[in-house]
């Protein structure tokens, strides 16, 4: 009655089965952490890195801020994201920030709400990452105002670089890396 599948094989741009079952066993939010993944991909060059800046409209954006807020969709559904807006209102309320304008209002608990959300998704985003770079499926360091320097602060921004599997999830990256081949030398005499 039921014929037997053909076995799922790899496809010549990623394995996304391995990366799949790499992120179950290393992450705790494997969702989250794959989603992560492909947003950088979105946005890496040929090398597979990332950052620190994501050109956006019309301007740059750190990339740390831009996968936050591409991520901030998954943030704003169900009841938590009516209790945070409740809960920033009555913050705003109690420091006498609102304005009385309804319009303004709303814009004010928007942009506040925005900056929350921010926030909680550095630190997811920071967790997450970690993770990815615990199972060997990113790299990352930090680029600033004077050197590229692997520990943050003092105005560095993340760089991400996919490895790995991961790598293969770059648009245009082939399954077998352009290894360098060592040429021949004409001898003249």
């Amino acid at each position: 009655m039921f014929h037997a599948g053909k076995p799922l094989e790899p496809s010549i741009r990623c394995d996304v089965a391995a990366v799949l079952e790499t992120l179950a066993t290393v992450s705790s939010r494997p969702r989250y952490a794959f989603m992560l993944l492909n947003l950088i991909a979105q946005v890496a060059g040929p090398d597979g890195s990332a950052g620190p800046w994501v050109r956006r409209n019309d301007g740059l954006v750190s990339l740390r801020d831009w996968l936050c807020d591409a991520l901030t969709p998954m943030a704003q559904r169900g009841p938590r994201s009516i209790t945070l807006a409740e809960r920033v209102e009555s913050d705003l309320a109690r420091n006498g920030l609102l304005p009385g304008d309804p319009e303004k209002r709303r814009g004010v608990i928007a942009e506040e709400m925005r900056a929350r959300v921010r926030t909680a998704g550095k630190s997811n985003l920071s967790r997450a990452v970690s993770e990815l770079v615990n199972a060997g499926l990113l790299r990352r360091h930090y680029q600033g105002y004077r050197v590229d320097h692997r520990n943050r602060g003092a105005q560095r921004h993340a760089v991400y670089t996919l490895v790995g599997d991961a790598l293969r999830l770059v648009p245009g990256i082939s399954s077998t890396p352009n290894l360098p081949v060592q040429g021949e030398l004409a001898l003249t005499g």
